[in-house]
């Protein structure tokens, strides 16, 4: 009994934990927003009636593409490459960086609704503050100055950082949290990616054989995608704004 009531105590302050990571991450794109509106001039709301109905849109896109997860040879089996940023770095260059982080928050409710968590909530957190790394500095960067270039050194930039955060948040808190929720050692989540890899042999290599190339390849296939794409939605996504 005692342990049910540590483990339910445990979920709640992750939940507590997830929700002010939320609250912080939302704060740090709407000051950056309103950085880049004041510096442009610019006078429209952050989030118009016709954001909020463009972000529901590409949230929805999103949620549907998480649930489409591909494996990768290199990472154990609860890593898996999807294409969910696509949609939200799209928004997020169309409509500043408070719609790209509602388009991921969004997006990890609505999946939720769609498929409840494997994870104890580990994974969506993964997910949702690994994608804002990704979204906040290419959005940060190219609303300051819209052009093509622009676009392409944010896409590197946002790719850079989701690697290097995304490795550094799984070795110093993720994957402890999720062996801690479900009440196994590290080493044993270590074992499994020794079995893919030999050269895995601690927490560090973990994350440097397995998380770091997951997030460089992610980061790179959905900007290459979204930079080939942008420029023809994007009078479109001009109009509807």
């Amino acid at each position: 009994m005692n342990g049910l009531v540590k483990s339910i105590q445990e979920n709640v302050v992750f939940l507590l934990q997830f929700l002010a990571v939320v609250v912080v991450i939302f704060m740090v794109a709407y000051v950056a927003e309103k950085i880049a509106a004041k510096k442009q001039g610019a006078t429209e709301r952050i989030l118009s009636t016709r954001k909020i109905a463009m972000i529901g849109m590409f949230s929805a896109i999103s949620a549907i593409l998480m649930l489409f997860e591909i494996p990768v040879y290199f990472a154990p089996g609860f890593y898996k490459l999807d294409f969910s940023e696509l949609p939200a770095l799209i928004g997020t260059f169309a409509f500043g960086p408070v719609a790209g982080v509602m388009i991921e928050f969004c997006k990890i409710i609505l999946k939720l609704l769609f498929k409840s968590t494997s994870t104890a909530f580990v994974g969506e957190l993964a997910n949702f503050v690994v994608g804002c790394s990704f979204l906040l500095p290419a959005s940060i960067i190219y609303s300051l100055h819209k052009t093509k270039k622009t676009a392409i050194i944010s896409c590197i930039v946002a790719t850079a950082c989701m690697t290097v955060f995304g490795t550094a948040f799984n070795a110093v808190y993720l994957l402890p949290k999720f062996a801690q929720l479900f009440g196994m050692p590290l080493d044993a989540i270590i074992g499994m990616g020794s079995q893919i890899n030999a050269a895995i042999t601690d927490i560090v290599t973990f994350v440097c054989f397995a998380v770091a190339p997951l997030n460089l390849i992610k980061g790179s296939l959905v900007s290459i995608i979204t930079l080939l794409i942008y420029k023809q939605i994007s009078p479109i996504l001009k109009k509807t704004n």
